[in-house]
């Protein structure tokens, strides 16, 4: 009886054995199937790789926008300093041809030294265009009246916007060979072409101009009324026989001289700005001291 009870036991043991299955693993257990992603979870990956990629975007357009930036520095500042890139233009008279050439000219302010105020010496109708230079002697720099016709980019602008582009005075910046300046003013014309005195005062000196041991015309010097403390010089010219030291003379109606051809001697950088060989009248001005010592 006792081994039968043992034996019941044990088939009741092995019986719950096989009718409970075996419990799953911790793995298994907790496991979750998987399944295809959504529509949202598509869109929420998308918008993480969108915010990831933004920062590298940001830095492309930022070197892309410094490189385009720096390149157009460089142009800009390449034309607002290269005036003499400008090619050769056709010039036209500052005026109507209401005075013949060789006549008086208009009155007409082409320059300023202060509160001296240099008229045109020629008459309008006859002049090929207008330039400056530096001399490199002593003169002062001059304030040209009208706009640059070789100018930079910027300086364009400006006159643009400031509405002084359609100024019928247009003058050009000179390479000259002491560099840029605006000491020495060029106003172009015809050898031949009859001169006046572009201040009222007093003829103070005319002497010879040599150029590579020639007497080239004359240099005449004129005290002005206006500014006693300087002297304005003339060159390129042949002096009027009736023009003598201490003779008066009178802005734009006083006769000193007629321009002479210099160009077998000394190649003319207004030339590039004419349709001729670019003879002119030279107008500077200097203290009357370094006059008084030469």
């Amino acid at each position: 009886m006792p081994m039968q009870h043992r034996r019941s036991a044990n088939w009741k043991v092995s019986a719950s054995s096989a009718m409970v299955p075996p419990m799953a693993s911790a793995r298994n257990r907790h496991a979750v199937p998987l399944r295809a992603p959504g529509a949202r979870d598509r869109r929420e990956i998308e918008r993480l790789r969108a915010r990831r990629r933004r920062p590298e975007r940001h830095a492309a357009r930022f070197l892309l926008a410094a490189l385009l930036s720096a390149v157009l520095l460089l142009t800009l500042l390449l034309t607002a300093f290269g005036t003499w890139s400008a090619p050769p233009v056709a010039t036209k008279p500052l005026a109507t041809p209401a005075v013949l050439p060789g006549g008086q000219p208009l009155r007409q302010i082409v320059a300023t030294a202060g509160s001296l105020h240099l008229q045109l010496p020629v008459s309008q109708s006859a002049v090929t265009a207008i330039g400056y230079h530096h001399a490199g002697d002593g003169s002062l720099m001059l304030n040209p009246v009208g706009r640059q016709g070789n100018a930079g980019l910027f300086a364009r602008l400006w006159h643009k916007l400031a509405g002084t582009s359609e100024t019928s005075l247009v003058w050009y910046q000179l390479r000259g060979a002491r560099g840029p300046g605006t000491s020495v003013l060029s106003v172009g014309a015809a050898p031949g072409t009859d001169v006046y005195s572009p201040v009222d005062g007093t003829v103070v000196g005319i002497t010879d101009y040599v150029l590579s041991n020639r007497t080239y015309g004359a240099r005449i010097d004129i005290r002005p009324l206006d500014a006693p403390s300087v002297v304005v010089s003339l060159t390129h010219l042949r002096a009027d026989p009736a023009l003598t030291v201490g003779s008066s003379v009178q802005k734009a109606r006083s006769k000193v001289g007629v321009i002479v051809d210099l160009t077998a001697v000394e190649r003319q950088a207004l030339a590039r700005y004419t349709q001729d060989r670019g003879n002119n009248v030279s107008v500077s001005v200097r203290p009357a001291a370094l006059l008084s010592v030469r």
